[in-house]
């Protein structure tokens, strides 16, 4: 039922897209019009007796404005310009992912200052344990307590694949997988669509003192790993011998499918397991700089504010957040994860859609060198060699 009252019984919101409910009464007919209020587009105008008008499957930021007349004396009785100022909105972020949430999160900063909304957050504990102090003004809830809120609006964060229009206005693949949460809850301009990191709890005390890299070396699918067989082997060396220490963050020691396992690099300190994200913060943010793929530690790394080496080649740079120390081999095949032709399933870990069991599958990191990281990684600022 929807939360807010508007006249003779007659209720709306905005929860899932826009929601008016006509109780059944045999004496009045109404006529209902509704607009997007920003282009002055008519989206419906039907007459209507009783039951539930859903605007659309579209569940993204729109402005409404919408109008019901008495039928019979074909006066206005209600009308309403949606605005979230002061009112009770619902952003819901999907559980467990950590890297598209970290990419989100500031956008919702964004839109929480242009509209002047109370902001609700549905999110995972794990991203609430990390935020929560540099953003004290919003109330963090479960999916739980969602239906309990009252709320004037809702949105929902996502990735929406099989190009679904329905929940963004523009597919992830052609914005990156950050800005699309912009896009979603109404955020146009350049300058509110520009990458911000999220800001986290950077105070604690260093705490270790010799010059050290964290690296992140496991994904959730195979296409997005460095499948170069000798490439942190290479890098890691490298690195050590220019008196680093080199400390690895993944969550699990080994991680694969069937015949197909990634294991922890050689070399380095082992420091994976599921550990509090603050946890990780506290040592990433005093590294010189940190090496990562397309995944939540990295976008967490960003968060920490040291250079990041990202190495992908699966995903265009337009993904992720800028960083100019991106890796990527335009030579070879590349870039599926941005490919309208292709969708990605979830359920195949071994995913890569052009060169599925043939010798060029995951070549777009297969092929990207240990020499290319290396040079890539001379040009960080931070990078101290070791005195000859």
């Amino acid at each position: 039922m929807p939360s807010q009252d508007a006249v003779n019984g007659i209720k709306f919101d905005f929860n899932s897209g826009l929601r008016i409910y006509f109780p059944e009464n045999e004496k009045n007919q109404y006529h209902l019009q509704f607009f997007d209020n920003d282009s002055n587009l008519l989206l419906y105008d039907a007459d209507v007796k009783n039951g539930t008008v859903i605007s659309s499957v579209k569940k993204y930021y729109i402005n409404y404005h919408f109008i019901i007349t008495d039928k019979n004396t074909k006066k206005i009785i209600f009308e309403h310009y949606f605005n979230l100022k002061n009112k009770k909105v619902i952003v819901q972020f999907p559980v467990g992912t950590l890297g598209d949430s970290l990419g989100w999160f500031s956008y919702v900063e964004r839109f929480q200052k242009k509209t002047q909304c109370n902001l609700i957050l549905c999110v995972s504990q794990f991203l609430i344990d990390i935020v929560k102090k540099q953003y004290p003004n919003y109330k963090y809830i479960s999916k739980e307590q969602v239906k309990d809120q009252n709320s004037y609006a809702c949105y929902y964060l996502g990735l929406f694949f099989k190009n679904d229009r329905n929940f963004q206005p523009v597919d992830f693949r052609q914005v990156g997988l950050h800005k699309t949460a912009g896009m979603i809850l109404g955020l146009r301009t350049k300058e509110e669509l520009e990458d911000e990191p999220v800001r986290l709890d950077l105070s604690a005390e260093r705490k270790i003192k010799d010059k050290y890299v964290v690296i992140a070396t496991k994904a959730s699918s195979q296409a997005k790993f460095w499948n170069n067989p000798h490439g942190w082997y290479d890098v890691i060396n490298f690195l050590k011998e220019n008196g680093y220490r080199v400390i690895c963050i993944d969550k699990n020691v080994v991680y694969g499918t069937g015949m197909v396992y990634n294991y922890l690099p050689w070399g380095v300190e082992n420091e994976t397991g599921d550990k509090p994200l603050q946890e990780r913060i506290d040592l990433i943010k005093d590294a010189d700089f940190f090496i990562g793929l397309s995944s939540g530690l990295t976008w967490l790394a960003w968060c920490c504010k040291i250079p990041v080496v990202m190495i992908s080649g699966f995903s265009l740079p337009k993904n992720e957040f800028y960083t100019p120390y991106r890796v990527i081999n335009y030579q070879v095949c590349n870039g599926c994860w941005d490919d309208l032709t292709e969708e990605f399933d979830h359920g195949d870990f071994l995913w890569c859609p052009k060169h599925k069991n043939d010798n060029q599958q995951f070549e777009c990191t297969k092929t990207i060198t240990s020499a290319q990281v290396i040079n890539v990684i001379k040009q960080i600022p931070n990078f101290k060699p070791k005195k000859k």
